[in-house]
């Protein structure tokens, strides 16, 4: 109670404990007061918070539905929502529902609508709940009796922020108990574990196809995405227009759109991927351990992926593409303002998919509601790879115990050293920064030589270029003094947009400690023409990509020959950099006898020769 006084009195909320006991409501004259009590305290801006009086109560039996007798906060907390005609009663728990089966067994699924007529009889229920008298067992009792009583039930997490907000906006979460919903007509759906075992299936039939029948398929998803071109543009102007009716950052809409021309390269770039080497089965390693025995290291799909991201479209062409090359199952969460172009993209590339593969090698999920329980599969899901805002990463990454694969930032730097030639530094800032604002690889802070503040203008000349095509400069504590423009809050940010931070650092050892300080380790870049100066930052610039007199729009799968990536990832185990289909495999030993066997290693004699170098 101490706690709730103080937490309401922070919203001016007076919080007011109501002590009852069983017995009291055995009193027809108590229960006739109680809703006018109720409604005289919310009048008042009290909260009215009932708990059972332990310290005079008599009761010995258990909680009994007809009885109108409690015996934990559950069971009383229905039985107010009873007395006091509730428009809808909220339980909560330290799991997000009801479930099938063990909540921490991966392959039990939440129920979202409990139907007694279904579910009674059919869940078991284990230990109670860490704390309290109750557990599940208590909240359906509760739930139901309250359900058949006319109060609708919801039992979610306590646990999730904002998860009453949720369930008061209608959010599908946790489950719901309803007195009618025996008679909803229940829509029968593919669970998260369906998809991810589906999608593992038909990557298992894509992986017995040859070379030339995965080519073919790519090139047909190809033909298909500019055959419907027509129809992916209009839904895509539709997510475009709801976009902006609703007000998003026009870095996001950029991001969303399709702009021309764009499926054509979409088209081209999976072609290219079509011809690339066979990645599958690569012999990485050959080596005869003993006579007659020989051990082989050769490349393999990881599985099954889980890739989330946000805004962008043409990023789940790019992901199929890459899956299918790979043979690897996918699933793909998109962003809720591109849900129309996504689905017309997801149809397009999967109707290209033959049927002895299956069309749910790749799955669309179509709500937010699936993650959480996509993130649980350990055992069918192998990797997630999350591409959107450092919350998105960061959720994602505190989530799951599958290992996640991204950047939580795109925080990249171009440094001009006093050595650079002015023209190229300033081809080089316009494009890193104004080419294409919102991407990841993009500009976000300019570093410059303390010299060149004072040099014949080619500082200038930098700095007017970025003002004159529209980006707004916020300096450090030497820039903004030195160029009188607003002071920046922190250089640890991403604009995303036309905005960048700009300072001056004394020389390229300060520019690197600049850049491990603040940057993100996704690329940055040095303009200068001292060789030696080049090779320091070169070497010592501890990030995914480091580029010498190249934009850091280059950090790309596609330019980089990779024909397309799922993402840039700042990891530095498995794939580090712009990720195509090498870091999408993994590897396994093969071994090929003629009946050895260890017996202590008896009688073999080992010759660990290498024969991959010697053939």
């Amino acid at each position: 109670m101490a706690l709730y006084d103080t937490m309401f009195s922070q919203l001016d909320v007076t919080s007011s404990q109501l002590l009852v006991t069983d017995s009291v409501f055995r009193d027809e004259a108590f229960r006739k007061q109680l809703s006018e009590t109720v409604k005289s305290l919310l009048k008042l801006r009290v909260v009215p918070i009932f708990n059972e009086n332990d310290a005079v109560s008599t009761r010995k039996a258990p909680y009994e539905d007809s009885s109108g007798i409690f015996w934990d906060n559950d069971s009383l907390a229905g039985l107010l929502a009873l007395e006091l005609k509730a428009d809808l009663l909220v339980l909560l728990s330290d799991v997000e529902g009801l479930y099938d089966g063990p909540p921490t067994d991966p392959k039990s699924k939440l129920i979202h609508t409990y139907v007694k007529e279904i579910h009674h009889g059919e869940i078991t229920f284990g230990d109670k709940s860490r704390v309290g008298r109750g557990g599940m067992t208590a909240k359906v009792n509760a739930a139901v009796c309250a359900a058949y009583g006319g109060i609708p039930v919801v039992i979610t997490s306590g646990y999730a922020t904002d998860n009453i907000k949720k369930v008061l906006r209608g959010d599908r979460i946790g489950t719901v108990f309803h007195q009618d919903a025996h008679l909803w007509t229940l829509v029968k759906e593919e669970g998260a574990r369906d998809l991810a075992v589906s999608a593992r299936e038909s990557s298992r039939q894509l992986r017995a196809l040859g070379s030339k029948d995965r080519r073919k398929i790519l090139l047909d998803v190809a033909d298909a995405l500019v055959a419907n071109e027509g129809q992916i543009i209009a839904e895509n102007e539709a997510d475009i227009a709801v976009a902006q009716e609703n007000g998003y950052e026009k870095a996001l809409i950029s991001r969303l759109a399709l702009k021309p021309g764009k499926i054509a390269a979409l088209a081209t770039s999976i072609r290219k991927l079509a011809d690339m080497e066979e990645p599958i089965g690569r012999v990485l390693q050959k080596t005869e351990l003993a006579e007659g025995l020989v051990l082989e290291k050769v490349s393999c799909p990881l599985g099954v992926l889980l890739v989330v991201f946000e805004s962008r479209p043409d990023a789940l062409v790019q992901i199929a593409s890459l899956a299918i090359q790979s043979r690897n199952g996918l699933l793909l969460k998109g962003g809720k303002e591109a849900k129309r172009s996504n689905a017309i993209l997801h149809k397009v590339i999967t109707s290209a998919i033959p049927e002895n593969v299956g069309g749910k090698l790749i799955g669309l999920v179509n709500t937010r509601d699936e993650i959480p329980d996509l993130l649980k599969l350990d055992d069918v899901i192998d990797l997630v790879i999350p591409r959107g805002s450092n919350k998105l990463v960061s959720q994602i990454k505190e989530s799951t115990k599958i290992p996640v694969l991204g950047h939580a930032d795109g925080i990249c730097h171009v440094y001009i050293d006093k050595s650079a030639n002015k023209d190229m530094a300033k081809r080089i800032v316009l494009d890193a920064k104004t080419d294409y604002p919102a991407a990841c690889n993009a500009m976000e802070t300019l570093l410059v030589h303390k010299d060149l503040v004072t040099d014949d203008g080619g500082f200038k000349q930098i700095i007017s270029g970025l003002q004159g095509l529209g980006v707004t400069l916020y300096g450090g504590p030497k820039a903004s003094t030195v160029l009188n423009i607003p002071e920046t809050s922190s250089f640890h940010h991403e604009y995303s947009s036309l905005a960048c931070s700009v300072e001056i650092v004394d020389d390229v050892t300060a520019a690197i400690n600049h850049i491990h300080e603040h940057g993100s380790a996704h690329t940055d870049c040095i303009v200068t023409e001292d060789h030696e100066v080049a090779e320091t930052f070169l070497s010592q610039v501890d990030s995914a990509a480091i580029f010498h007199n190249a934009s850091t729009r280059f950090c790309d799968g596609a330019r980089f020959g990779l024909g397309a990536e799922v993402g840039i990832s700042t990891s530095r185990i498995h794939a580090r950099g712009p990720v195509g289909v090498e870091g999408l495999l993994t590897a396994r030993w093969i071994l090929r006898g003629n009946g050895q066997v260890v017996d202590s290693d008896r009688g073999v004699k080992y010759t660990h020769k290498d024969l991959l170098t010697s053939t």
